[in-house]
């Protein structure tokens, strides 16, 4: 196949030349600065043609492949038996080109009235091939092509074409992009049209010149623009790429700025992006001007609405004479009083600012008027875009119903409980529209689904569990319904668990939700003596729960559980036991310490409990406005060898700040008390493995159980700052406070999935019972080997006592320090990133411990991969 750029074939006339001379090959700024249409020239007199009239004695057409010769005939007004001149031989050749149907079309007389009518057809469209074209996929594309196979080519169709791929890529920040349609000839005059695109760089905005301004500077004004100058730090964000419709928004912008600072007269006198000499960025440039700034005069209200009285209202009003003009504080205040009418059923009250301005004074003066309306009734609640979520799902969510008194409150209230969902798009909006009467409103929620089931399969590695293996199934609206069914398998080197669970959070389509989970889970302790882990006691738990929720209030809310679990604590015989003179296994205090030896044991734990939620926030998945706070208490003791009550507390609240900005609070703690009586000197009655622990990931800068009560074994010529062996045991009493602020980043680390955040966390674990320590007189003198001194074979003492014959072993002298005992916050502040990675969920902190106590572990670096976080 031979493949060369669009031309028309040389005819033998000029008229013809001329009539082919527009090329669509080239540079694209070339065809781009083409007129729409393509302009036929005058042809020239016709070889043969005489310069007097004729009589046309025939007219055929030769050349003719898909066309009949009495369609091409058709075309033109030239007929047998009529006189002709050279102006109509004109117009015949204008009419067969202004079909389009031709690549060529030339006119012969031989000088007796016989016209021959030459055409060349122009060719069918084979395929049409997209090369070079790498930002912009083909399915984006091909619908803004219109040349398509098995139609006829032409050359306006296909100039079109590259206008509008050209007109892609603008949209894209690309203006350097440049297409090039070329054609590959094929047999029966069928072409391959192919289209070569060079994508070039995205176009930037190299510099933003403002001029005219003298009470802003340029950074100020830059600052206020959704658009950016292009710098290095800028390199993930798409606010440097040029486009021609934020260059309008910024215009506004600018005006909302001045505006909101008193100056009432400001405008934008030009706005102009030039591209710079290389073709490759751009240059913006401002002119504006800033006129006087205004004060607020007289400060009205005049209201219509029999029940909703002017001067009730006027305390909503914010701003007083005297104050700086404040466009934007103004458009707030509308927002506000009309908020509170329709939180009085008043949906579609007209409030309009009247100002009154003086320029000699440079005052502005502004009454809000309140327009009559009536009061409003919701009459229908249409819910669009749910195909698979029940409809009643979405329904039990609003606060109001058909019948019922409008209210804006309840309608934005609706919106954050569906919203809570998690099935549908963000910022969902319902829609107020007006209904079949005056007093009558139809509210419409426009849901977009989103995916609610997940499977996770993953592996990975933390600094925390080292190798990690998670699978995990779960969906939160199964059979759309809202019921949530979860099942999931875990296992590392520090833990492993296996649970199913299930929750009905209407049951009987009643505000009441039940669920349960069934679970099993091994938990493996260790510490660190120096940079070898060391397995310290195994933890197996294996039971089940179950719970119901009711509402008290729109924020209130109780859950109520009841819990069954049996835990069986054992430490490795060969390391932490000895074979007293009896020949039984005993746990040795010596080597594992007397409050390990103290935990071991089966136990059964048959527990009660209860929970008091307040929960207003607007977002239960990312919130960024509102309260969360959880007062909750467990009492075992129903049966069982447990029994202890435990009280927690728990609160959150995040406010937006704006552009992205999402501060956060929160603060825990709790408490146990245990329900047991006395167990001896030196031994808490609450069990190791029911205190509190605090360190890695809810405390950041500090290691794994790394805060709170401990005992550090210090042997002989080591400090206990050294390589010890150091065993967190936790306390009956702890809290725990956080401060984040979650920053914003472009769209291009948005779509990533890149959420970066700068925290302080403090907090504290303490009140355990003082352990009774060993000391190194106590532990020097113990022996529990022997030693054969022939052959140095070792076995184990009997009861401390060896055989004659055998030399005893002592084990190495330690001391043991209790540490850590104190309500004294420790503090850690440092940044971190949660990343949507490929592959999986991915949370890297970095934190630095500021205040410390002794014995504390701290730790610089952490991050999780495959794991939730």
């Amino acid at each position: 196949m031979n493949s060369a750029k669009l031309t028309a074939p040389s005819g033998k006339y000029l008229t013809c030349a001329l009539l082919v001379g527009t090329i669509l090959s080239g540079p694209v700024s070339v065809a781009m600065a083409a007129d729409d249409a393509a302009p036929v020239p005058a042809p020239a007199t016709p070889a043969a043609a005489p310069a007097t009239a004729g009589v046309i004695r025939s007219i055929t057409v030769t050349g003719a492949q898909r066309l009949e010769p009495d369609t091409v005939r058709s075309y033109i007004k030239l007929r047998p038996g009529q006189a002709y001149t050279r102006e109509q031989l004109d117009d015949a050749l204008r009419d067969l080109f202004a079909t389009e149907l031709f690549a060529d079309v030339q006119i012969r007389d031989n000088g007796t009235g016989d016209l021959v009518i030459e055409i060349k057809e122009n060719p069918v469209i084979n395929r049409i091939v997209l090369e070079g074209n790498k930002r912009l996929k083909e399915e984006k594309i091909r619908p803004e092509i219109k040349l398509s196979p098995r139609q006829i080519f032409t050359k306006s169709k296909a100039r079109a074409d590259v206008a509008r791929i050209i007109e892609l890529y603008r949209r894209q920040g690309r203006f350097a992009a440049t297409v090039e349609p070329k054609l590959v000839t094929l047999d029966q005059n069928r072409v391959d049209v192919v289209f070569e695109i060079t994508e070039g760089a995205k176009s930037k905005v190299q510099q933003i010149n403002i001029i005219g301004n003298e009470k802003f500077s340029d950074g100020d004004l830059r600052g206020q623009m959704v658009t950016k100058q292009s710098r290095l730090f800028r390199l993930f964000s798409s606010s440097a790429s040029y486009d021609p419709d934020r260059l309008a928004y910024d215009q506004q912008k600018l005006r909302q700025f001045y505006l909101s600072n008193g100056y009432a007269d400001f405008r934008v006198v030009s706005a102009v992006a030039e591209l710079t000499p290389d073709k490759r960025d751009f240059i913006i440039t401002y002119v504006v001007e800033e006129g006087e700034r205004y004060k607020l005069g007289a400060v009205d209200l005049e209201s219509e609405i029999r029940d909703f009285k002017a001067d009730k209202l006027k305390p909503l009003i914010p701003m007083k004479k005297g104050d700086w003009y404040n466009a934007k504080a103004i458009e707030d205040t509308v927002d506000q009083l009309t908020e509170t009418a329709g939180t009085f059923g008043y949906a579609f009250v007209d409030i309009r600012p009247d100002f009154v301005r003086d320029k000699d004074a440079r005052t502005m003066s502004v009454t809000f008027k309140v327009a009559d309306a009536p009061r409003v009734y919701v009459e229908r609640i249409d819910i669009n875009g749910n195909t698979h979520t029940k409809d009643k799902v979405i329904r039990r969510e609003f606060r109001l119903f058909e019948g019922d008194a409008f209210n804006t409150f309840k309608v934005k209230r609706s919106k954050d409980r569906i919203q809570s969902l998690g099935y549908f798009q963000e910022n969902l909006e319902i829609e107020q529209k007006q209904g079949s009467s005056p007093d009558k409103v139809v509210l419409e929620a426009n849901v977009e689904e989103k995916s609610t089931g997940e499977l996770q399969v993953s592996a990975g590695f933390s600094s925390l569990e080292r190798f990690i293996v998670d699978l995990s199934i779960r969906e939160r609206n199964f059979m759309g319904k809202g019921q949530e069914v979860r099942a999931s398998v875990n296992y590392s080197s520090y833990s492993k668990s296996v649970e199913v669970g299930f929750t009905e959070p209407y049951i009987f389509d009643k505000n009441i939700a039940v669920g349960g989970d069934i679970f099993r889970r091994d938990y493996n302790s260790f510490n660190y003596i120096g940079k070898s882990r060391n397995t310290t006691y195994q933890q197996s738990t294996t039971g089940f729960q179950i719970r119901a929720g009711v509402p008290l209030t729109e924020y209130w809310s109780m859950a109520l559980r009841y819990g069954l679990n049996y835990d069986d604590v054992t430490l490795d015989k060969d390391t932490f036991y000895y074979t007293d003179a009896s020949g039984a296994r005993i746990c040795d205090e010596f080597t594992a310490g007397r409050y390990l030896c103290d935990a071991i044991g089966k136990r059964t734990t048959s527990s009660v409990g209860y929970s008091l939620v307040f929960d207003n926030l607007n977002n239960r998945i990312r919130p960024s406005k509102g309260q969360r706070m959880v007062f909750s208490q467990d009492m075992a003791g129903l049966g069982g060898s447990v029994k202890y009550l435990r009280t927690r507390i728990d609160t959150n609240k995040y406010w937006g700040l704006g552009k992205g900005f999402v501060f956060s609070v929160g603060l825990e703690g709790g408490h146990i008390l245990s329900l047991e009586k006395s167990k001896g000197d030196g031994v808490d009655k609450v069990r190791l493995t029911d205190r509190f622990f605090l360190g890695e990931p809810q405390l950041r800068g500090f290691g794994i159980r790394g805060v709170g009560p401990r005992v550090v074994r210090t042997y002989p010529g080591q400090t206990t700052t050294q390589n010890n062996n150091n065993d967190a045991v936790g306390g009956h009493q702890y809290y725990l406070g956080k401060v984040e602020l979650e920053i914003p980043l472009g769209s291009g680390a948005r779509e990533m999935g890149l959420r970066p955040s700068v925290f302080l966390d403090a907090g504290s674990v303490w009140g355990v019972k003082n352990p009774k320590l060993l000391t190194a007189a106590e532990t020097g003198s113990v022996v529990r080997q022997c030693q054969d001194p022939a052959t140095l074979a070792v076995t184990p003492s009997n009861g401390g006592v060896c055989a004659a014959g055998l030399t005893p072993l002592h084990i190495a002298a330690f001391d043991e320090t209790f540490f850590g005992d104190t309500w004294k916050p420790r503090v850690s502040i440092g940044f971190g990133v949660n990343w949507n990675s490929p592959f999986g969920p991915f949370r890297i902190d970095i934190a630095k411990a500021l205040i410390k106590q002794d014995g504390d572990k701290t730790k610089l670096f952490t991050f999780n991969i495959g794991t939730q976080f």
